[in-house]
């Protein structure tokens, strides 16, 4: 990865995006020296222009930002680091630098709070006990949220037809799971198709 640091006097701005949702988490900059430590260790770690230091995110607080994908803009002065946070981002308590956590997103959070009760084999989880009913009771509970959307559109109250839509979603999450498939798996095709 060519990386041009000295544009920004051996600097260069980093953006930090959760890995899941793609929220904006914070800003920060790095040298050369942060750079490699954030790629040897897989945690994000800063050079501090307040202290002139290095500052590995979440040294003090215990909320560190691991590492997934690092990626560098087209003039190679400008990294986006996507992220997975231990837990909330900014100083002052906020999820992220730029405020809470989005709403938007949201599904890849649940697809993958689905997967973790599957795959955990959380036997309290709704989830995994529908799951473990198998593809049959699945694929039919599918259904039957899709009629219970039906049903609501032709009335008007949004509120319930919002709810079912909801419970539609969330059964057809557990349904791709149970085909090996993802939400970014269905965005290719559903991308293919826009020509």
């Amino acid at each position: 990865m060519n990386i041009d640091f000295n544009k920004g006097n051996g600097l260069v701005p980093v953006i930090i995006q959760d890995d899941t949702t793609l929220q904006v988490l914070m800003l920060g900059y790095m040298n050369e020296e942060a750079f490699q430590k954030t790629q040897n260790e897989g945690k994000v770690t800063f050079y501090s222009r307040s202290k002139n230091r290095l500052w590995t995110k979440g040294e003090e607080s215990g909320n560190f930002l691991y590492v997934k994908d690092i990626k560098v803009d087209c003039d190679q002065d400008t990294l986006l680091i996507k992220a997975v946070p231990e837990n909330v981002v900014c100083h002052t308590g906020s999820f992220s630098c730029f405020g809470e956590k989005e709403n938007k997103g949201f599904l890849y959070e649940l697809e993958q709070i689905i997967s973790e009760r599957i795959d955990s084999d959380d036997k309290n989880s709704y989830t995994n006990q529908l799951y473990k009913r198998g593809i049959n009771k699945v694929a039919q509970k599918v259904g039957e949220e899709a009629v219970e959307v039906v049903i609501e559109a032709k009335d008007d109250n949004s509120d319930l037809f919002r709810n079912e839509v909801s419970d539609l979603l969330y059964h057809l999450l557990v349904l791709l799971k149970a085909k090996n498939t993802s939400l970014t798996d269905i965005e290719i095709v559903l991308k293919s198709r826009n020509h």
